[in-house]
């Protein structure tokens, strides 16, 4: 008896996951609920419904409280919310290449870049850098992955230049300079919330 109660279960317990995963989405979209009170509803019987509708009845009572994100009533935080989603889907393409450029087996330790992955870290990091045209000195010649020179365990990109040197850059300090010109009213948030501190 409790199998067939625990197997129609499942499906609920998935819905719930799928549930709670898009509830977030679903409250900016729909109209806000005013909470209901369960005194001033008329109670029904439990005693006939099954476990797995007992468990429905709670997740349906639960989820007509008002939201657990009172915030989201808050235009100006769902304004916030929204441009930090902009910003995310903004520099997500440069930052998971950038990521699997240092963190992948695709470069090894001072290798140079392929002249495709080389134009994206130059046009969307390297030329937002603050300190851009003292990184590339003379001339850049091409941009390497290598590791960092104090810190050996961490890999990092660097600006090889024209006369033979070479020089590591934070391709963080350029998300962030490319953040702070782009977005300048939500920059600092944005970089206080999404940025380790003390990385510029």
């Amino acid at each position: 008896m409790a199998a067939p109660l625990f197997l129609r279960a499942i499906p609920l317990l998935s819905l719930r996951l799928h549930h709670h995963h898009h509830r977030l989405a679903a409250s900016i979209l729909a109209p806000a609920r005013r909470p209901r009170c369960s005194a001033a509803e008329p109670s029904r019987g439990n005693e006939n419904l099954s476990s797995a509708d007992n468990i429905t009845a709670a997740w349906s009572a639960r989820d007509s409280v008002s939201p657990k994100y009172h915030r989201w009533n808050d235009d100006e935080y769902r304004k916030w919310k929204d441009k930090e989603d902009e910003i995310l889907r903004d520099i997500e393409p440069i930052a998971s290449l950038t990521k699997e450029i240092l963190h992948s087996e695709r470069y090894l330790d001072g290798e140079q870049l392929t002249a495709e992955d080389e134009k994206a870290v130059v046009d969307k990091l390297l030329a937002y850098h603050p300190h851009s045209e003292d990184k590339i000195g003379c001339g850049l010649d091409s941009i390497m992955v290598d590791r960092h020179p104090q810190f050996k365990r961490s890999r990092c990109l660097f600006v090889i230049r024209t006369d033979g040197g070479w020089i590591d850059f934070s391709y963080q300090k350029c998300l962030r300079a490319y953040i702070r010109d782009k977005y300048p009213s939500h920059a600092e948030r944005f970089i206080r919330e999404h940025f380790k501190r003390g990385s510029g």
